[in-house]
Order: structure tokens, then sequence, then C-alpha cells
């Protein structure tokens, strides 16, 4: 059985982040402290937030390198569907829907600035 992975996204409250994520994963956090929250995404795998690392000082100007990807079983329908979905709870776009090499996707940032892209399934 493979070791257990967890993504930690940094974030400036933990608390205001885990309800955005709750939101958008549809899914209630398996771990809380004031400053740690995390998500069991199964698997294996979990998305944690932190805000323990920093103390009020990321900003959402700040470029991000790297991404959480959420990554959905179906066509472009199903990517295109979830992009309105998430728009609709109000998120930030970074990239609309388009076609990659790996298939359709888009970007929208949590309210740190911290991205999350949807992909198809490889």
């Amino acid at each position: 059985m493979p070791a257990p992975i967890v993504f930690i996204v940094y974030v400036n409250d933990a608390p205001a982040a885990a309800r955005f994520y709750a939101e958008l994963l549809e899914s209630e956090p398996n771990f809380e402290t004031p400053e740690y929250i995390g998500f069991d995404l199964g698997e294996g795998a979990d998305l944690a937030v932190w805000s323990g690392a920093f103390d009020g000082s990321l900003t959402p100007a700040v470029p991000r390198t790297s991404e959480v990807c959420l990554t959905l079983d179906g066509g472009p329908d199903v990517i295109d569907r979830h992009f309105e979905k998430w728009v609709a709870k109000g998120v930030r776009v970074v990239s609309e829907p388009h076609d990659t090499v790996f298939g359709r996707t888009f970007v929208v940032a949590d309210p740190d600035g911290n991205l999350i892209r949807v992909a198809p399934v490889d």
C-alpha cells in the first residue's frame, strides 16, 4: 500500500479557506485545528489548508507556481458544466475552459490566490 499524501495549500485564514474549499468540493473537513484543516480526497490523498506557515502575508497578487488539480470523469461537457457551477459560486476565474494536450481544462483561484485546475482524468 502506498503511503498517504497530503497536498498543503498555504492560506491567511484557515477557517475561511476551509469554508471556501468545503463549498467548492462539496465536502466537509476530516481534521480541524485553528490553523490547519484537512479534507479527505479518497484513496490515500488529502488536501489541507494551513495558515500557520504565514502570518497574514499572502496576497493574491503574488504569482503562484503550483496548483491543485481536481480531475473529473467524462468529456469536455462535464468540465464545462463544472466551470459554470463554480462560476455561479463566485470563484475568481484565472483561465476559462479551453482544450490542451490532456483535454479540456480551466483554472480558478481561492481567496489567497492559490490556483485550482479542473481537468479530465488521465
